[in-house]
């Protein structure tokens, strides 16, 4: 889908910069919002590129550089924290061989760390795109990996 569809979805008000936003990052397979994104949002909402901008990375589920096809969102959160996050982020770091932030060279996963996931009873927690997994450990997070790289090979 291109930018001229996702937008002829919405009426131009500035109160649909998020559905916009999220439509044309989630249509991509890089799953991030160009320079050119940005622009046209701009442009059809009549507002400033800086303020599409601002609010593209403000959110943490918005992204303006390439992502991986899968992105691991480990909550750091304190009910996360105290249960074992770091542990779990720091055995995904190292299984896919990329820091928090960064994408494996495959283009398959990227890793990020966010506040909250809303899932803190069963932390430790992480989510796989909208998959949410909880009661974590660093090697039920590894299988969980792992399942998605199997997917991947099935293809």
């Amino acid at each position: 889908m291109n930018i001229e569809e996702v937008l002829s979805k919405y009426e131009p008000k500035r109160e649909n910069i998020l559905l916009i936003l999220h439509e044309l990052q989630n249509s991509k397979p890089n799953q991030f919002l160009s320079r050119e994104d940005i622009e046209s949002v701009a442009k059809y909402l009549n507002l400033p590129s800086s303020k599409v901008y601002e609010t593209a990375t403000f959110y943490g589920l918005f992204s303006t550089k390439p992502r991986g096809k899968y992105i691991i969102r480990v909550c750091v959160s304190t009910p996360c924290h105290v249960e074992g996050a770091e542990k779990v982020l720091k055995t995904l770091e190292e299984a896919l061989g990329i820091k928090v932030g960064d994408t494996t060279e495959d283009g398959l996963f990227t890793l990020e760390e966010v506040s909250c996931l809303g899932i803190c009873g069963v932390a430790p927690a992480m989510m796989v795109n909208e998959e949410a997994f909880g009661n974590l450990t660093p090697e039920r997070a590894i299988e969980i990996i792992n399942s998605f790289k199997e997917k991947e090979e099935e293809r």
